[in-house]
């Protein structure tokens, strides 16, 4: 299971904090307007807004839905172009823990995505539990993928959708290891740890 690591909680409330208070204000819009359309109550908003209070991934997306911007601004992350095209050529594989990473996308969105060679044995006894979701499709190989209480097989071609905060478990079914795309949605933060590894691929 993931954990933060000691104040976390506080460092995400202070970076997120001035971000909220500018893009409501932009939006023109006042602390109980805001709070109303975002469904959170104005004392609550107030708190996220002075680095008081960690905002949740559901807060942060009513917020931006809110403001009519992304999760990546407000956690003042630089925008992103309109597209991105990553050639094969272009992708350095990046190693943590045991398995290779290959961006295939674009930083700087609440998206990310990646090819992903799962090795045999490597991580495969760690749950991880964390906000936001996760979509992987496998390539090559076979794939043990275990949701809470229950356990998959997934061969070439076969896909999974689910809740990161389900308990999750992902290793490699056979020797020659498992290639799979993967595509996540968690926090792009300082603090948001790479569910498939300890860091972040190429150190973003």
């Amino acid at each position: 299971m993931s954990t933060e690591p000691e104040g976390a909680s506080e460092e995400l409330a202070v970076t997120v904090a001035p971000h909220l208070r500018e893009l409501r204000r932009r939006a023109g819009l006042t602390l109980e307007a805001a709070a109303k359309a975002a469904s959170l109550s104005p004392a609550h908003l107030s708190r996220l807004e002075t680095g008081r209070r960690q905002p949740s991934l559901p807060m942060l997306l009513a917020l931006a839905r809110t403001y009519g911007t992304t999760v990546s601004e407000l956690l003042g992350e630089t925008p992103a172009g309109p597209g991105s095209v990553v050639r094969a050529g272009a992708m350095e594989p990046t190693e943590a823990g045991g398995w290779t990473y290959w961006q295939a996308g674009g930083s700087g969105r609440g998206m990310q995505a990646l090819r992903v060679r799962v090795p045999y044995g490597s991580q495969g006894d760690i749950v991880r539990v964390h906000p936001g979701e996760e979509w992987l499709h496998v390539l090559t190989g076979r794939l043990r993928l275990r949701l809470g209480d229950s356990a998959h097989l997934l061969g070439p071609g076969d896909s999974a959708h689910f809740d990161s905060l389900t308990p999750h478990r992902i290793a490699a079914a056979d020797p020659d290891g498992a290639v799979l795309l993967f595509v996540h949605t968690l926090l792009q933060s300082p603090l948001g740890a790479l569910c498939l590894g300890d860091v972040h691929p190429g150190g973003a």
